[in-house]
């Protein structure tokens, strides 16, 4: 049979992009991305040139496994014979300890998956397990928790119109490495040439030197976890100075100016070493352009301030008037609008509290910074049985050493997942989905954060093993089972609503769903599988607000409430050695360091640290050195680097895979320490999202006592 070429796509980032997939009977030969695509226009990145490798991964689990805990020994089950073991684990705690005895973690390829979307969420829901936790909360909940309370909806979230942006000023993100988060922006290089072509700036406010600060017009450092003083110094700077233009359905902007009048520039300077001038500079920017958008990832979100922070940016867009404006930060009209259809919630904060620190929820789920303490603290709603799903949180989420100790204690654990890793090494049982080549495909959430509007609907590039199951069918399946377990089981209505919202296919309630959203069919998408070009982002508001009044609150008391926080905490240049975390363009988290194809090349692992602080510690460059913080310590290697700043050191996060009793042969070679064996779990911000960056450390030789 000769080689065929297949339309695909990358959903292992947020950049979403097409591709063209050769094949040649059951193996991947070539990987391009798709010109035709209307979003990623032919780009792609290493990890979409890797999706062949991570199909055909010889360490992927393709049957369920089983793991005795006497010997450690993994065993296949048939998959009915591994169902009913977690169905037994999971209901059998439930009817024994209660609802919360279950803790349930989510990780982040699940909002890449549409299966997840359409059967997982029910299932997760049917367990009523208040213990529920995900990557959102070492990731991006400051962004929802704004997004909620200003605009209706917490995904609800801005993006920048940057292919007729004029000034694009960055806070704590590196889209030439991630391809954009919360901002899906496949080919980010190119459209940063475009927008250089058209007389446009682009400035980049980080404590490294990231590969996009690398090709900006301008690089500022800051001090890590202080950009919130550096943020309200340049709303203090616009009221000052008269440069506030907010819309006429925008509230509050008195209360913001009188909230933020004693953050001056003077104050941002001593204590995140950002120049005073610069900060008035910047402000005077972005009020100035013509279409200009100011824009924070995740280097605002995961520190003490993350919420503050992500208010703060949007407060420069809706003062500057750079809201809902073309080249500024506009919303999409996506073909399945996950807004108005209630496929995902409007989102909701502190309506109750964790049992052991009383730390409060935010939409349905606890800080996975407490997962670790639920598990080990005993009494009422104490977790006694874990199930996750396409997660490694021992390597993702702080202490991640701790909540390892942690799994191995519970009375029964279950993952589904590919592969045994640092997290499911500790299950019983691991429950293996098919692959993203193996199914069919639509991004409900990246086609809602994209900067241009698009839809695209992807078939499946092989057929499934018929000895495999898809994970909605894996999700289903556990519903049904669990429920039929449970002593008290939901009402027969209930039942019967998640049956049949179950009983369907994913590609079928994406076909009715596309109907119901008006803008295009799933018969016009398979037709055209390099997808729809719906057109660019235009102004929509007031009219695609979510609040009952369709206007904008932009001083919720929340938020402003925590300004006291800021002043107490943030009030002078702090001592030591700061910590912060890095990616890079061929890695995706934790998981792909079994794909030889991105692991390859430099090492990538180590300690970065600038040379005059390695000099005043008697370091030299290549130096084996000891990294200690309040958690725990680390040893590895350290490189001199004249991009970070200086009092700010720099670990790559994702690595650590050298742990016993994983199976991954190409991870367990790749060198590097978690930089999550550092982090706090004590440090949070008001939303619960995990303050990874700013983390105080000492860094002394190796070997020293």
């Amino acid at each position: 049979m000769a080689p065929t070429t297949r339309i695909g796509v990358c959903n292992i980032c947020e950049a979403i992009c097409g591709l063209r997939i050769t094949i040649d009977g059951d193996r991947v030969t070539d990987v391009r991305g798709n010109p035709d695509d209307p979003l990623s226009r032919g780009h792609i990145c290493p990890k979409g040139v890797a999706v062949g490798d991570l199909h055909h991964d010889p360490d992927r689990l393709r049957r369920p496994v089983r793991r005795d805990r006497a010997t450690g020994e993994w065993h296949e089950v048939s998959w009915d014979e591994a169902l009913d073991l977690v169905a037994d684990g999971i209901a059998g705690a439930i009817n024994e300890h209660g609802r919360d005895a279950v803790g349930v973690y989510l990780g982040n390829p699940n909002a890449h998956s549409l299966g997840f979307a359409t059967h997982g969420v029910p299932m997760v829901k049917a367990l009523r397990t208040r213990n529920r936790f995900s990557a959102s909360t070492v990731d991006q909940v400051p962004h929802q928790l704004v997004a909620h309370l200003l605009y209706g909806h917490q995904l609800l979230i801005p993006v920048p119109d940057i292919d007729r942006t004029s000034y694009f000023l960055v806070f704590g993100a590196n889209p030439m490495a991630s391809n954009g988060s919360l901002m899906t922006v496949p080919d980010f290089p190119q459209r940063l040439r475009d927008l250089k072509a058209r007389g446009g700036r682009m400035v980049v406010v980080d404590p490294r030197r990231t590969e996009t600060a690398r090709v900006a017009d301008e690089h500022v450092f800051v001090r890590p976890g202080t950009d919130a003083v550096v943020l309200l110094a340049m709303l203090q700077v616009l009221f000052a100075e008269g440069l506030t233009r907010p819309a006429a359905y925008v509230d509050g902007v008195e209360r913001v100016g009188d909230a933020v009048s004693g953050f001056t520039p003077e104050h941002a300077e001593a204590v995140s070493g950002v120049p005073a001038e610069t900060v008035r500079r910047l402000a005077r920017e972005l009020a100035a352009a013509e279409g200009g958008v100011a824009y924070g990832r995740i280097g605002l979100s995961t520190q003490g301030f993350g919420t503050v922070c992500q208010w703060a940016i949007a407060c420069l867009n809706a003062l500057t008037g750079q809201l809902d404006r073309e080249g500024g930060a506009l919303f999409t009209e996506p073909a399945i609008d996950f807004v108005t259809t209630r496929l995902i919630g409007r989102g909701h904060h502190d309506l109750y509290r964790s049992r052991v620190r009383r730390a409060p929820e935010y939409g349905g789920e606890l800080p996975v910074s407490v997962f670790a303490e639920e598990i080990e603290t005993p009494g009422e709603g104490q977790v006694r049985a874990v199930l996750t799903i396409a997660g490694n949180p021992v390597l993702s989420t702080p202490d991640g050493k701790r909540l390892g100790a942690a799994f191995e204690s519970v009375d029964f654990m279950a993952a589904v997942d590919v592969y045994v890793n640092e997290t499911t090494r500790h299950a019983d049982v691991i429950l293996p989905p098919t692959t993203i080549l193996e199914r069919d495909h639509y991004d409900i959430v990246f086609h809602g954060l994209a900067v241009r509007n698009t839809a695209r609907f992807t078939e499946a590039v092989f057929d499934k093993p018929r000895d495999a199951r898809h994970d909605w069918q894996v999700f289903r399946d556990l519903t049904q089972r669990i429920t039929d377990r449970l002593d008290r089981k939901p009402s027969r209505r209930a039942r019967l609503r998640t049956r049949l919202r179950l009983a369907t296919s994913p590609t079928f309630a994406i076909g009715m769903l596309l109907r119901r959203g008006r803008r295009t069919t799933i018969t016009d998408l398979r037709r055209a599988p390099q997808g729809v070009d719906l057109g660019p982002l235009r102004p929509t508001l007031p009219d695609r607000l979510q609040t009952a009044d369709h206007r904008i609150d932009l001083a919720p008391a929340v938020v402003l409430a925590d300004l006291e926080r800021v002043r107490r905490h943030l009030s002078g240049s702090p001592d030591g050695l700061l910590l912060i975390g890095r990616r890079h363009q061929r890695d995706n988290n934790s998981w792909m360091h079994n794909v030889e194809r991105l692991t390859r090349g430099r090492p990538r692992h180590q300690l970065l640290m600038h040379p005059d602080d390695l000099a005043e510690r008697g370091i030299t460059d290549g130096a084996r050195v000891s990294v200690s913080s309040r958690v725990g310590s680390v040893e590895v290697e350290v490189a001199a680097s004249d991009d970070m700043m200086p009092g700010v050191v720099s670990l790559p996060h994702g690595y650590g895979h050298q742990q016993p009793g994983t199976r991954m042969a190409g991870a367990a070679t790749v060198p590097g320490v978690s930089i999550n064996d550092l982090t706090d779990p004590d440090r949070l911000d008001l939303s619960g999202n995990a303050a990874l960056n700013g983390v105080p450390v000492s860094v002394e030789p190796a070997g020293r006592t």
